[in-house]
């Protein structure tokens, strides 16, 4: 029986035939190790050797490096990473908890669930890609299979380890980031076009880069009037780190109108930008369109606005830049963590390439213009030596 001295054993398993009574080695080899000085058996599933072999030194390796999950890991289902996974977003990302649950209950879990974990194939993967694309964008598949991914991430961190090792789960690619910038006649056409409740939100946007969603979840109590500023908390932000927006001009003087108005009217109301100083704006879809339609911003061939609410955020950054503000800080204020997510949105615009390009023209000229003036001396002390 083959041995593995002090590391486990290699051995094919016995059986004895009843009619024969003759004891029947089976072809297959079976490991033997230890975990916590007990001994666990493992099928290789192999007639060969050196399979078995090398399961062996896989498995010494995963215990050596605390990576073993136990025989149970060979057999966890897809469902119960997902599962851990849904229990991680509902107790560190609430807010998006639901879209979670709903990608895994309607179109993960149904697919993938009764898969095992150590199992999960690239022609799986693939499967479930082409059935999507029947019906969503390349992206959306994508944030779907980076949860998938994630839930495989949980299961290596649980004590003993559900799966051994990440899924590599590769994703389809998709269309760069939208582009288009605001400029200032834009902007101020759109707002004006726009209901009058919803006009101190683009406003805001347009002079922060604040994302919408953080935009609209603003409360009085993060208004600071007197220190200029507007505070952002942990659970305010997407990226889950607090940010201040200082306020000045134009912005501070609308806030300040704003919460006059609030304690004249409406003392107990909490939320910031509010249709009627009770109900919080949730969503301005329907006036955004109307109100491009209405500033000249509306593709007529796609029935779609020239201009997103997101291209605020992307406008807003871009003037911090073109005002001389250092990009880390720009970053700091508009809440990016990442040099390489900085750089998704293009902060450099059509209008600021051609601005570059005059003043290299007009760099040009005056190296011209003094090559031409060290020619012209050069040539009036040779003829004075003459």
């Amino acid at each position: 029986m083959p041995k593995k001295p002090g590391l486990g054993r290699i051995f094919q398993r016995s059986r004895r035939d009843k009619r024969t009574d003759k004891v029947v080695k089976s072809p297959r080899w079976s490991i033997e190790y230890r975990v916590d000085g007990k001994p666990v058996s493992e099928p290789s599933q192999s007639t060969d050797y050196a399979v078995a072999e090398a399961l062996l030194r896989r498995r010494l390796q995963e215990i050596d490096d605390g990576k073993y999950g136990g025989k149970d890991a060979r057999t966890v289902r897809i469902k119960r990473l997902l599962e851990l996974l849904l229990d991680n977003y509902k107790d560190n990302r609430p807010r998006s908890f639901d879209w979670a649950r709903l990608v895994v209950n309607v179109h993960l879990e149904p697919f993938f669930g009764a898969t095992r974990a150590a199992a999960l194939s690239s022609a799986k993967l693939d499967a479930y890609k082409r059935q999507r694309r029947r019906r969503v964008k390349d992206s959306t598949i994508n944030r779907e299979l980076a949860l998938l991914r994630r839930s495989y991430t949980l299961g290596t961190e649980q004590e003993p380890p559900l799966v051994v090792r990440v899924k590599r789960i590769p994703i389809l690619p998709e269309p760069p980031p939208r582009k288009g910038f605001f400029e200032y006649d834009e902007f101020t056409g759109l707002r004006s076009e726009l209901p009058e409740p919803l006009r101190p939100v683009i406003t805001f946007a347009y002079t922060t880069g604040c994302r919408k969603g953080e935009t609209l979840r603003i409360e009085w109590t993060q208004v600071d009037l007197a220190a200029k500023e507007v505070r952002l908390h942990q659970d305010d932000t997407k990226n889950a780190e607090p940010r201040i927006l200082p306020l000045f001009g134009e912005l501070y003087e609308m806030l300040k109108m704003l919460d006059e108005k609030r304690r004249a009217l409406h003392p107990e109301c909490r939320w910031v930008f509010t249709r009627d100083g009770h109900n919080r704006i949730k969503d301005l879809r329907g006036a955004w369109d109307e109100a491009c339609k209405r500033a000249g911003l509306w593709d007529k061939k796609r029935e779609r606005p020239t201009r997103l609410f997101h291209a605020l955020r992307r406008t807003g950054a871009r003037n911090l830049v073109r005002a001389g503000v250092p990009e880390r800080v720009v970053m700091k204020m508009c809440g990016w963590k990442t040099r390489s997510v900085f750089d998704r949105y293009n902060i450099v615009s059509t209008r600021d390439q051609h601005e570059a390009a005059a003043k290299l023209e007009r760099y040009h000229g005056e190296l011209a213009e003094e090559a031409g003036k060290q020619s012209k001396t050069q040539s009036n002390l040779h003829g004075r030596v003459n």
